[in-house]
C-alpha cells in the first residue's frame, strides 16, 4: 500500500556555524522535529561569502551528524583524533555519544558548495556511547538501477538489492537519493511504522503519493503504507527520501546538546566545561 502526505511545509532561511548561510527545514517553529530526527538543514550557494566561514570546532552530544555533499568540498576535524575530507558526492556518519567538538571547514575558496546535514537522535541507552566518525566517499555509496531511467544513491536502507552502508538496530535509517527523469516514476519501499519525508531539491515538479511537490517543499508522510510512489512530472527531478523509525522517548534540548532530561542537559554543559568531551 503507497503512503500519502501528512503536511507539506517549506524551510526557515538561517545560519548557523560562524554565519555559513542555509535553509531549516526539519527543526523549525512549523516542524519541530519527525522522530527520530531533530533536524534537516540545506546548504547551497555559489557565493564564497555564504560558507567560508564554514563550521569552527564546536560541540554534540546525544545523537548523530549525517553530512551528505552533492558538490564541494568540507574538511572534518575532531577531538578525537578523526578527520576526513567530505568531496562532491561523499558523506560523513558522525555519532557525538558522549561528547565530541568537531569542525567542519570549507576547503574551497570559489564555486558551489551543495549539500544536507540531518540529525539523528539516539535511544537514551546509547547517548553516553563512545563517539564514532565514518567517511563515505562517492564511490563507498552504492547506486541502485531503477527502470526507467531511475537511479537511487543508498546511504543507508535496502532499495531493490541494494544496501546503504550505514545501519542502526534502534532506529533502522533509510537515507535515499533518488533521480527520476521526466515522466518517470518509482516505487521506494519504507516500513510500517516508520516516520519519513520526501524533499526535492533539484527540478521542478513531482508528485508524491499523487500529490504535487515542488522544489523547496518538504513533504511529511502519514504511516498508512509500506512504500512511496514518486513521478517527475515536468524535467527531471532528483529527491531525498529519508525514514527511520521513531524512538518514542523523551527528548529535551539545548543547542547542540540532545538528551531526554534537563538535569542530562546540565551535566553535559558542565562536562563540556570541565573538558571531559
Amino acid at each position: 500500500m503507497a503512503r500519502t502526505i501528512d503536511k507539506i511545509v517549506r524551510g526557515m532561511k538561517t545560519s548557523d556555524g560562524a554565519g555559513v548561510k542555509l535553509t531549516r527545514l526539519v527543526g523549525t517553529p512549523v516542524l519541530r522535529r519527525i522522530d527520530p530526527f531533530l533536524m534537516l538543514d540545506e546548504f547551497g550557494s555559489d557565493e564564497p561569502t555564504d560558507y567560508l566561514a564554514g563550521f569552527p570546532d564546536h560541540p554534540h552530544r546525544g545523537f548523530e551528524t549525517v553530512t551528505y555533499m552533492v558538490e564541494g568540498r568540507f574538511r572534518h576535524k575532531d577531538n578525537h583524533g578523526h578527520e576526513g575530507l567530505l568531496e562532491t558526492g561523499g558523506a560523513q556518519w558522525m555519532t557525538a555519544g558522549r561528547g565530541i567538538v568537531h569542525s567542519e571547514m570549507p576547503e574551497q575558496k570559489e564555486g558551489v558548495v551543495r549539500g544536507f546535514q540531518l540529525w539523528l537522535n539516539l535511544p537514551s541507552t546509547d547517548k553516553l556511547c563512545d563517539p564514532t566518525y565514518k567517511d563515505l566517499q562517492k564511490e563507498n555509496i552504492p547506486v541502485a538501477e531503477l527502470p526507467g531511467g531511475v537511479t537511487a544513491r543508498v546511504l543507508a536502507g535496502l532499495v531493490g538489492d541494494v544496501k546503504g552502508p550505514i545501519e542502526r538496530s534502534k532506529t533502522e535509517p533509510i537515507y535515499v537519493d533518488v533521480t527520476i527523469p521526466a515522466g518517470a516514476s518509482v516505487t521506494i519501499p519504507i516500513p510500517r511504522g516508520h516516520a519519513g519525508f520526501a524533499y526535492p531539491f533539484e527540478g521542478t515538479k513531482l508528485t508524491v503519493a499523487e500529490r504535487p511537490l515542488e522544489r523547496g517543499e518538504l513533504a511529511v508522510l502519514r504511516d498508512d503504507g509500506d512504500e512511496l510512489v514518486l513521478k517527475a512530472t515536468d524535467g527531471d527531478v532528483r529527491v531525498l527520501v529519508v525514514a527511520g523509525k521513531p524512538l518514542n522517548e523523551p527528548v529535551v534540548q539545548y543547542g547542540p546538546f540532545v538528551m531526554n532530561t534537563l538535569e542530562e542537559i546540565e551535566q553535559a554543559v558542565s562536562d563540556l566545561q570541565a573538558g571531559r568531551f
